[in-house]
């Protein structure tokens, strides 16, 4: 029996080992490539090691096109829909959770139905209702629909985890003569930081690394985002594969600060959200 656990217990740990390095292995040829000279990128046999180290490529990939400008434009875009996108799907998730009205459940299915709607589908009626409204060039198409509810799947992890969250708080609190209001900003939401971290890496993610709406919405190059930073400076730059290595990790580095500052409190939100019905 030992024997059989031991096998087990090493086939299942060799297994995930080698998903992990089929998983890191194009991080590393990427890191590899951003280190690496002009005539080391396409030698033959491919060299995995860099030599000499060239660092200077992630000076010369800010350099060559307005970074920080698009890095700005960026933080100012995915802060503001990370915020819009945690503050109201918590407060529309709250009222799925928390509070008794007539067909709740019914009007809970049709938003999770929602998730099954490409956005392919809605992206024209979009842009004719945002070019009509005069928001084209603007950053308002990329900020506004995420203080509008959040998402489905962002209310559906913040009303899994509110459902964990003992009515009995709720109830003292009205006793006590709280409102919904207070209630919910006093004591439900403090109580949901795992599942804000959850939601924030989500929306930091998918809006960092959007390349799609600003493509449709921007066309000044001054309020770019670095995801069409980086493709113009693939179009401009004739393909310096090193230093669009380069700039690619620079772009990434936010997002595994992120992950790493906040990886405890996202994987304590994913557990619980998915363990209550």
């Amino acid at each position: 029996m030992r024997m059989r656990r031991t096998f087990y217990a090493a086939l299942v740990y060799g297994t995930l080992s080698l998903g992990a390095v089929s998983f890191l292995l194009p991080l590393f040829w990427m890191i590899s490539t951003a280190l690496k000279a002009d005539f080391q990128i396409f030698a033959y046999p491919p060299q995995w090691m860099p030599n000499p180290v060239v660092w200077e490529n992630f000076k010369r990939a800010i350099d060559y096109f307005p970074f920080w400008l698009y890095a700005r434009n960026t933080m100012i875009i995915t802060v503001s829909v990370v915020v819009g996108q945690v503050v109201t799907a918590a407060l529309v998730a709250y009222g799925f959770a928390k509070i008794e009205w007539p067909g709740r459940d019914v009007v809970f299915v049709f938003v999770l139905a929602t998730m099954m709607l490409p956005s392919q589908v809605t992206m024209i009626p979009l842009f004719v209702l945002f070019q009509r409204m005069g928001w084209i060039n603007t950053w308002l198409p990329l900020i506004v629909p995420s203080w509008f509810g959040g998402g489905a799947f962002n209310i559906f992890l913040f009303r899994q985890y509110f459902r964990t969250i003992p009515n009995e708080l709720s109830a003292a609190a009205r006793i006590d003569g709280c409102s919904e209001a207070r209630i919910f900003a006093q004591i439900i939401f403090p109580l949901a930081k795992p599942v804000v971290a959850t939601v924030s890496i989500f929306a930091f993610l998918w809006t960092w690394n959007d390349f799609i709406g600003p493509l449709i919405y921007l066309h000044s190059a001054e309020k770019y985002t670095l995801a069409l930073g980086l493709r113009a400076f693939q179009q401009y730059s004739s393909t310096e594969w090193n230093l669009l290595m380069a700039g690619s990790l620079i772009v990434m580095l936010p997002i595994i600060v992120l992950f790493f500052l906040l990886q405890r409190y996202f994987v304590e939100g994913m557990a619980m959200s998915g363990l209550k019905g």
